[in-house]
């Protein structure tokens, strides 16, 4: 009996085992044939992604068609969602300095990580034709693995924040790099907005315009439309020993280390009863469609700015985000030229600034706020660290109504708007030059009698378009710029590409009216920077007293026809290919030697250099006889309104002083007037005449001299 159970139990266990075994076996088979089923899915799918895409989900395996209300397309691993791709064409419109948009690939995780760029069409030419595309693509190189989440700064002087992502900017490539900073953030958000989880989309919500009644300060506070941000001195000091430090050096025993007030000015209820109508109205002419105006006040003793900040740049103490999403934030300098004017009782403040958030952001003026203001300390000799000050505002719903209005339809801030605001000491000191130009050419009869003080002017303005307008703010004017303007003429012309680089477009204005008032001489002898490159030239081949080489008549009529030659080559090129017409323009060196500053490849250098070593021994022989700009202002300026360089009956019979010693450029025709189509309006004939020392005519009326005949 016992043998017989021992016996079952044998067997049992036997089956036992067995099955056991059986089941290994099967799961590993399974596991087997699941590997080799993805094995093969993913040998199968990889041909149907595409290139393009496959740099930017290196691991993806399958993509799916673009979605009907979206334009992005879906990209997977298996069944697993990697992001989506999208063209930034199909979010916005960008217009770069080319007049096109730069349309670009971009990819973008389910985490908001763009994961990689490539750029589909761009007609830069500073990237085509000078800097070369390799530039462009270092500079876009810096996005992928970040998240657009993250604050980015370009080119920013204070580089100390862990709050900010820095990237390096493209020297003499300004307008192009902020086209593709906002292309690539404007779009990206559009994207995460709708389609990612945990990103803030816009609410639908605005502000109400017609709610308005008179309130004061104290109102404004209580009904919690102006927010109040206060940290004491000890609050601060008991974060830590080392920041305690910090606080104690700043507010020198006094209570408030932060005290700001801040509120959105636009909205009419506040702005109007803060500011008045008349300011309130001033502020609304700063700001585009969508954006809006946060207005802070600080009465502590740390401010929202630091001592170094520059204004109508972005504050390395402040940053704010909202959702999860970083709000740019940046001056707009108001108080420049208007001080501070308020409409009703205010504290007394310290500071009071206007800051612009751009309508690109996505921000929702009727949601929280966070703000973060940042101090910075040593936690020991060599180390630095930060401590963010956080705080949030609530708004009130009084202030907002609903809208359907769509995040995808919120009209953008004009790119042209922000670099015109972005360089406004620049046009502000342009403008006083060309007044001052203005005013030369007004009073140029009473400045010729002070042959000393007229030179000094012309020297300095020289120094002025060489550094400032030239290599400074880059406004050498091209020829490009006419056969482009000539091209965009038409149903579909946009003055919004011309208005990208604001320098550009005031020479032009200025030079445009100025060619029917004085001719060519205005921009060729005021304000071309390679104009006043060669001038220099010339001045340094008189020290050196470098002989110069006599062009005769004959063939100085016949050079100054190579310019106009070289002008209708390159317009008619124009029409037939722009890309090719802005190859042949380089015959102009302007971008070699002011734009790039001789940094380029070597032929283009050596022409430039030749150029300047050949003005040694012919004055300006690229503005005589090779400019196709000079050719194209000589035809629109060939009959100025005012002629007042003042000839005598004795100029050119007999006397040819002017002619032959004063105008180094040759302008002056042998019966001694003035061809305006190539004169420079250098002045120095009219400074000779005004001058009773130089001038000789007087030496001639009571002798009789036999003039040699000229040909």
């Amino acid at each position: 009996m016992r043998t017989a159970l021992q016996l079952v139990r044998a067997v049992c266990t036997f089956i036992r085992e067995f099955a056991m075994r059986l089941t290994h076996l099967y799961n590993d088979l399974i596991l087997i044939i699941g590997t080799l089923l993805c094995l093969f899915s993913i040998a199968s799918h990889a041909d149907t992604v595409p290139p393009d895409i496959a740099k930017l989900f290196p691991s993806a395996t399958r993509i799916e068609a673009p979605l009907e209300n979206l334009a992005v397309t879906p990209v997977y691993q298996l069944n697993e969602l990697l992001g989506y791709t999208f063209e930034s064409d199909d979010f916005t419109q960008f217009i770069g300095f080319s007049g096109q948009t730069i349309n670009l690939l971009i990819g973008l995780d389910t985490q908001g990580i763009i994961t990689g760029i490539k750029v589909l069409t761009h007609n830069e030419p500073i990237f085509l034709h000078g800097l070369g595309e390799e530039a462009m693509f270092g500079f876009i190189s810096q996005y992928p693995g970040h998240s657009i989440k993250e604050r980015f700064i370009i080119n920013s002087r204070e580089q100390h924040s862990a709050d900010n992502t820095y990237l390096d900017g493209v020297t003499r490539a300004t307008i192009s790099v902020l086209v593709i900073n906002d292309t690539i953030i404007a779009s990206a958000l559009k994207v995460a907005r709708q389609k990612l989880d945990g990103f803030l989309a816009a609410q639908p919500h605005q502000i109400r315009h017609n709610f308005y009644h008179p309130m004061s300060f104290e109102q404004l506070m209580k009904k919690g439309y102006i927010h109040h941000w206060e940290v004491s001195t000890e609050e601060a000091m008991g974060i830590s020993s080392k920041l305690a430090q910090k606080v104690a050096s700043v507010t020198n025993g006094q209570r408030d280390f932060i005290d700001i007030y801040f509120t959105f000015v636009n909205i009419p209820i506040i702005g109007r009863n803060l500011l008045g109508d008349k300011e309130y109205d001033r502020l609304l002419e700063e700001l585009a469609p969508g954006e809006h105006a946060l207005m802070l006040f600080n009465k502590g003793q740390y401010s929202f700015v630091s001592e170094q900040f520059i204004p109508q740049t972005t504050s390395s103490r402040l940053s704010a985000k909202q959702g999860g999403f970083p709000v740019d934030v940046r001056d707009i300098d108001f108080y420049s030229y208007y001080p501070p004017s308020f409409a009703i009782d205010i504290p007394a403040f310290n500071d009071q600034r206007v800051f612009r958030i751009k309508s690109q952001s996505g921000f929702d003026i009727s949601q929280p706020l966070n703000l973060k203001l940042l101090v910075s300390y040593h936690s020991s000799f060599l180390s630095q660290q930060e401590y963010a000050f956080p705080y949030t505002s609530e708004p009130n719903n009084e202030l907002f109504e609903e809208t359907s209005a769509d995040i995808t339809s919120q009209d953008q801030r004009p790119l042209w708007q922000k670099i015109w605001l972005d360089r406004s000491v620049q046009i502000s000191t342009m403008t006083l030059y060309l007044l001052f130009v203005i005013w030369v050419f007004m009073a140029q009869h009473s400045l010729a009698k002070n042959q000393t003080k007229i030179h000094r002017l012309r020297f300095a303005s020289l120094v002025f378009v060489l550094f400032f307008i030239g290599f400074f703010t880059q406004g050498q004017l091209s020829v490009v710029n006419i056969y482009t303007l000539l091209l965009a003429l038409g149903p579909d012309f946009n003055i919004t590409v011309f208005l990208l680089d604001p320098i550009i477009f005031i020479l032009w204005m200025f030079v445009f009216v100025t060619l029917f008032l004085w001719g060519r001489g205005v921009f060729c002898g005021w304000l071309c920077p390679f104009g006043a490159l060669q001038e220099f030239m010339g001045m340094l081949a008189m020290k050196l007293r470098i002989r110069q080489i006599k062009i005769s008549p004959t063939q100085h009529k016949f050079g100054q026809k190579i310019k106009y030659v070289i002008l209708l080559g390159l317009v008619g090129c124009s029409f037939y290919s722009l890309t090719l017409a802005e190859k042949l323009a380089e015959i102009e060196p302007f971008k070699t030697s002011i734009t790039l500053n001789f940094v380029r490849y070597w032929p283009f250098v050596l022409y430039a250099v030749l150029l300047l070593v050949l003005s040694l021994k012919i004055h300006k022989v690229y503005c005589r006889y090779l400019c196709p700009l000079g050719a194209g202002l000589a035809v629109l300026g060939r009959y100025p309104l005012f002629k007042w360089l003042t000839r005598r009956q004795e100029c050119g019979n007999p006397c040819q002083l002017c002619r032959n010693k004063k105008c180094a450029i040759d302008a002056i025709e042998p019966s001694g007037a003035i061809d305006y189509k190539e004169c420079i309006q250098c002045l120095e004939c009219l400074v000779t005449i005004e001058s009773p020392k130089l001038c000789v005519v007087d030496k001639y009326k009571n002798k009789s001299i036999k003039v040699r005949k000229v040909t």
